[in-house]
């Protein structure tokens, strides 16, 4: 297979301007957890040409029922087993893996570069410290975050909803895992779902449907 090759079949199924705009575009993903390691992938199946993943934290038996991993990879670095799987399916796709704990002394180098970016947190503390200090000291990217996807809840509960100008939730907006008691595939990755498809609509805004 060449590049060649792998991005003319990409062409076939997503159109040549698309597939143009995606192969240009720069994404953070913070956080490659259920929700990161499945966006993280989806958007590597697009086409996207960067990618930046953030995480901490290695692969542990317990994240193999919803996360993106293989039992193969329980002990890895999350960063390194996703740029693994990413080199799988997208080869083209340039990846930038960092293992940091983002915080709000780091946060401005650890987005530098990109103006698009994906909260995908487990602990509240973060997502919250994640999502103010975009909101509030890079007004200039677009913040697509998550909230709600715990349980065995009804899958159409999770929506995709424009909170600011540049600012996108994705998920039921409840459901809590402390109260639901539970955290799935099926749920987790349809939340994941709407949070790939909307940086890919906003990278593809303005071309035609």
């Amino acid at each position: 297979m060449t590049e060649k090759d792998f991005f003319d079949a990409l062409i076939d199924r997503q159109g040549e301007a698309k597939t143009k705009r995606f192969r240009q575009a720069k994404v953070a993903v913070c956080g490659l957890g259920g929700m990161g390691s499945q966006v993280a992938l989806s958007l590597a199946r697009a086409g996207i040409g960067e990618l930046k993943i953030m995480d901490f934290d290695e692969v542990t038996l317990s994240n193999i029922h919803r996360q993106q991993y293989r039992l193969s990879q329980v002990g890895m670095l999350k960063t390194q087993a996703v740029k693994e799987l990413i080199k799988e399916v997208n080869p083209y796709c340039r990846v930038i893996s960092e293992n940091v704990k983002i915080s709000e002394e780091n946060v401005e180098a650890a987005l530098k570069g990109y103006d698009m970016v994906c909260e995908d947190f487990d602990n509240p503390q973060a997502k919250a410290m994640l999502t103010n200090e975009v909101l509030t000291r890079f007004p200039e990217k677009t913040l697509v975050s998550c909230s709600g996807m715990a349980g065995f809840g009804e899958a159409n509960l999770i929506k995709t909803k424009q909170v600011t100008k540049k600012f996108y939730l994705c998920g039921d907006g409840t459901s809590d895992v402390k109260e639901a008691g539970s955290l799935v595939a099926p749920r987790v990755t349809i939340c994941a779902g709407h949070q790939a498809l909307k940086v890919l609509q906003i990278i593809a805004e303005g071309l035609e449907k």
